[in-house]
C-alpha cells in the first residue's frame, strides 16, 4: 500500500492551480434523467418516435454496460481500475448528452416560428462578412476542403483526448466539470434555437450549382421542412442530422474545449490549433452565418460561468476549494 502524496505524485504531476469540488453522482443522474424526461416529452407533444433499430439498441446496450462497468468499479483497487472507471463514465455522460441533445432537435426543429436567415444574413452584413464569398473560396481549393471537413469532425476528437487526460491523471472533478460545462452549453443552446430556426446560409444564399457539398450538405433545411409538414414521424437514432443553426454548437464546443484546454500544458497548443482549424471550417461545413458562430461563442462563454455556480448551488458546504487530492486511488500496481 502506497501512502496518499505518494500516489497523487505518480498520477497527478500536473495538478491545476484550481481546486474543484467533485459533482456528486445523484447530480448528475438526475440532471440526465431530467433531460430524458424532456426529450420524452418533447417527443410527445410533436407526435414523433424513435425508431426502434439497430441503433438504438446499440445505444441501449452500450448504456447498460457502462453503467454495470462504473458500478463494478466503484471501489477501484488499482489505477488501472480507476482510470478505466473514470474513462467509461467521462466517454458514456458525454456520449448520452450529445446524444439527447440531438435528439431534441428534432422535436424542436418542428416549430411554427417563421426562419429568421433574413435577418442572420442582415446582421453578417453588418460584420461584413460575406458567406458567399467565403464559401466560393473553399470550393476552389481542395486542401482547403480536405482540412476543413478533418478539423469539423474533430469535435468529438478534442473531448476524447480531455477526458482520456481527465482519466489518465486522476482528476475526476476536473473531468465532471467539463461534462457538466458541455451540457448545459447544449442545454442553452437548445433552449434558444426554436427562437432562431433557419435553414442555414447554404440553402439561402447560394443559387444554381454547388461547386462543393459541404458536411452539413442541405439536410438541415430538409429535415426542418419535413418536421414542419409532419413527413417525418420518427428519428432514427443512426441519421441523426444536425438541425441547429443559431446558435452554433459546434462554436460553443470550440470555446470550452479551448478553455479547458488552456489549463493543460501537455494538451494545450494542439487543442488550441485543432479547434481554431475547427471554427473556421464551421461556416462552410457547418453552413453557418457568422451570427450563429459569435452567438454560439458567447453561449459557451455564459456556460464556463454559469456551470460552477451550479455547482457551488449543489454543493453549498463544500465551496469552491475542495482539496481534490482527497478522491485518489489509494493503491497503485
Amino acid at each position: 500500500m502506497i501512502g496518499m502524496h505518494s500516489v497523487s505524485h505518480e498520477v497527478r504531476p500536473h495538478l491545476p492551480i484550481r481546486r474543484v469540488p467533485l459533482l456528486p453522482g445523484g447530480w448528475i443522474v438526475a440532471a440526465l434523467a431530467g433531460s430524458v424526461v424532456i426529450d420524452a416529452v418533447l417527443l410527445f407533444h410533436t407526435r414523433l418516435r424513435i425508431d426502434i433499430n439497430w441503433a438504438l439498441i446499440a445505444f441501449v446496450a452500450w448504456g447498460f454496460a457502462a453503467l454495470i462497468a462504473c458500478y463494478r468499479l466503484r471501489a477501484p483497487a488499482t489505477r488501472r481500475q480507476w482510470i478505466l472507471r473514470d474513462l467509461i463514465e467521462g466517454v458514456s455522460l458525454f456520449a448520452l448528452i450529445s446524444l439527447l441533445g440531438a435528439v431534441a432537435s428534432y422535436p424542436l426543429a418542428a416549430g411554427h416560428h417563421a426562419l429568421v436567415d433574413p435577418d442572420l444574413q442582415r446582421i453578417d452584413l453588418r460584420l461584413h462578412f460575406h458567406w458567399t464569398s467565403w464559401y466560393a473560396l473553399v470550393a476552389a481549393h481542395l486542401w482547403l476542403q480536405i482540412i476543413g471537413r478533418i478539423a469539423y469532425l474533430s469535435i468529438f476528437v478534442t473531448p476524447a483526448l480531455l477526458i482520456g487526460y481527465f482519466a489518465w491523471t486522476g482528476q475526476r472533478a476536473e473531468k465532471r466539470l467539463f461534462v457538466a460545462t458541455f451540457w448545459v452549453a447544449a442545454l442553452i443552446t437548445l433552449s434558444l434555437f426554436p427562437l432562431f430556426p433557419a435553414a442555414g446560409p447554404f440553402a439561402t444564399l447560394w443559387h444554381g450549382v454547388h461547386p462543393y457539398m459541404p458536411l452539413s450538405g442541405l439536410y438541415q433545411d430538409q429535415v426542418i421542412l419535413a418536421l414542419r409538414q409532419h413527413r417525418i414521424q420518427s428519428v432514427d437514432l443512426g441519421a441523426l442530422r444536425g438541425l441547429v443553426c443559431a446558435p452554433s454548437f459546434h462554436a460553443a464546443s470550440v470555446i470550452i474545449y479551448i478553455a479547458t484546454a488552456l489549463r493543460i500544458p501537455r494538451l494545450r497548443w494542439p487543442v488550441v490549433a485543432l479547434n481554431l482549424a475547427m471554427l473556421f471550417a464551421t461556416p462552410v461545413e457547418g453552413t453557418h452565418y457568422l451570427t450563429d458562430i459569435l452567438a454560439g461563442m458567447g453561449v459557451a462563454c455564459l456556460a464556463l460561468w454559469l456551470t460552477p455556480l451550479l455547482i457551488k448551488f449543489a454543493m453549498p458546504h463544500e465551496g469552491w476549494a475542495v482539496d481534490p487530492e482527497k478522491d485518489m486511488p489509494i493503491a497503485a500496481e
